[in-house]
């Protein structure tokens, strides 16, 4: 199956990408390069392109007579959505508009849609199912959200088959650790223990100690990156039988910040500075996913369960990498 992957420069993009052609099927990457990395896109056909331009979308999508297509190219900074609200729902909900239009004029029906937990907002109870509400708390999750209704609807037509993937933290090095994480600026957990570890950020911050947790810090669900997008070659492949999929992606076992920051020390064999700080608004205390729709319908099993070889997979990465892909 030939897959146009929008956004297959950036992290999670360049694994799936990879991890395409490791299963036989031909992908292309579609990526302005905003936030993705030439680099990490390795032999993939290669378009430079940016969801705005919705004829260079319908172009390619011709050009390679495209089956199937991933959509992985979102913004995904909370703070900067709260703070500049209209880019991101620019950038998020509106490109997918243009992206959609232009399956429809190709004749494209199949997507898988990289979504988030953002969608939940603060859960009423945990761990989180598909069913729990849906009520985002931020301009981010909100645009993720909006552009779930969007494919709802366009299903309905008849003219779209999806799949939606409701990430939590997803997290290590894919393909053999030779595709890392390589945000700018970064904002994930384990990436940035990971920088104080190698002395590329003076400290680690721990926003709130006082949560009613066992040792007062956030608890998190973070899944390896091979295991979120084995989920997405199942899910490419359940819509052939499908219309519609709605899963979350986590193991189901959440870690706390410290035990992060634990984690990253024993296996590093490194010490670095690490500050308390206040809570940060809008922090639930915990966020752990009931994934067991993935486990039933994709039939998918994630591989990666315990903390530790994730930190080891991102520790391996980032010590070869210590600037990134440094392009």
């Amino acid at each position: 199956m030939r897959v146009l992957v929008c956004g297959g420069a950036g992290y999670i993009g360049s694994n799936m990408t990879a991890m395409l052609a490791q299963a036989g099927h031909e992908p292309v990457v579609f990526d302005n390069l905003s936030k993705g990395h030439r680099a990490a896109v390795g032999r993939a056909r290669f378009v430079y392109g940016d969801l705005a331009d919705e004829r260079l979308l319908s172009d390619t999508l011709n050009k390679y007579a495209v089956d199937a297509v991933m959509h992985f190219a979102a913004w995904i900074e909370v703070g900067e959505s709260v703070q500049f609200p209209l880019r991101f729902y620019k950038n998020n909900f509106c490109h997918a508009r243009n992206l959609l239009a232009a399956m429809q004029d190709a004749g494209v029906d199949k997507l898988v849609f990289s979504s988030t937990a953002a969608v939940y907002g603060i859960p009423q109870t945990v761990p989180i199912s598909e069913d729990a509400p849906t009520d985002p708390i931020n301009p981010y999750g909100d645009s993720k959200l909006a552009v779930e209704r969007m494919l709802r609807f366009q299903c309905e037509t008849g003219r779209l088959r999806y799949a939606v993937l409701r990430y939590f933290n997803a997290c290590g090095a894919g393909d053999g650790r030779r595709l890392g994480e390589d945000h700018r600026p970064e904002s994930h957990l384990i990436p940035l223990v990971i920088q104080a570890a190698l002395g590329k950020r003076e400290d680690v911050k721990i926003f709130g100690t006082d949560y009613a947790t066992p040792d007062g810090t956030c608890i998190r669900d973070y899944i390896h990156v091979d295991d979120l997008c084995r989920a997405h070659l199942l899910a490419l492949d359940a819509l052939e039988d499908e219309p519609q999929i709605i899963c979350n992606l986590g193991n189901g076992t959440g870690y706390s910040v410290r035990e992060v920051i634990d984690t990253v020390r024993a296996v590093s064999g490194r010490s670095f500075k690490v500050t308390e700080a206040p809570r940060r608004a809008g922090d639930p205390p915990v966020l752990t996913a009931d994934a067991s729709r993935a486990r039933t319908r994709l039939r998918w099993r994630p591989e990666y369960t315990d903390l530790a070889p994730i930190v080891e997979s991102a520790w391996a990465w980032h010590s070869e990498h210590p600037n990134g892909y440094a392009e």
